[in-house]
């Protein structure tokens, strides 16, 4: 399946949800999830988009405030990821679509926690690495307590892909030679990966392939 970008880093981008419907209505049995960034976007826009990414039937929409836009003011309408998920849930009151929530490791354990126990249908984590894995485990312990679906960013280093993990700003979670060892460690203790090369398209078909004896 696909998580698609919203406007990565700022910089216009055609739309994460006009992206994923086209995709998922191509692949209507492919998992498709874009980001979805407040920071670009009015109160109506919001609702526009969350009703036709209900009609078209998307796997959820990942909510956050985002990167703040290259070109223009951030538009701060809706004051943070839960007022915008109240919002589309009373007000635009949407009937099958799932909303969930961006955690990262710059945050404490403990406030990662206290959203993931918010009113959150699923989690997506980034910015994994060695040294932030024992937090995504308190985390992971916790979604499944509460039942709630987690998945994790799987950034993987290439001799290509340097300019762009610069731009990115994030830590690789591994290196092509040790996918699979990282990766084995996240088997059972996630829902799944969102796994990228970030721009390395030769390396994204090496890592898929590594990748393959891990998909139930």
């Amino acid at each position: 399946g696909w998580n698609v970008t919203d406007s990565a880093a700022g910089f216009p981008a055609p739309s994460g949800v006009v992206v994923s419907c086209i995709l998922k209505h191509k692949y209507p049995d492919k998992y498709v999830v874009p980001i979805f960034i407040l920071h670009y976007k009015g109160s109506v826009e919001v609702g526009g988009l969350a009703l036709a990414s209900d009609v078209i039937g998307l796997d959820g929409l990942i909510v956050t405030m985002g990167d703040k836009p290259r070109f223009g003011e951030p538009i701060k309408e809706l004051k943070s990821s839960e007022g915008a998920r109240e919002f589309l849930r009373t007000n635009i009151k949407l009937k099958n679509l799932k909303l969930g929530c961006l955690l990262t490791s710059r945050r404490s354990v403990e406030d990662n926690i206290e959203r993931v126990r918010g009113d959150w249908d699923f989690v997506y984590f980034m910015r994994l690495e060695d040294k932030t894995f024992p937090m995504l485990e308190a985390v992971a312990k916790e979604c499944k307590k509460l039942n709630k679906p987690i998945f994790a960013y799987f950034l993987v280093a290439t001799d290509k892909n340097k300019k762009t993990m610069e731009m990115i700003g994030w830590p690789a979670t591994t290196t092509m030679d040790k996918v699979e060892e990282t990766a084995a460690k996240l088997d059972g203790l996630v829902d799944g990966i969102i796994a990228t090369c970030a721009g390395d398209a030769e390396g994204d078909k090496e890592m898929l392939q590594k990748l393959q004896k891990f998909r139930s």
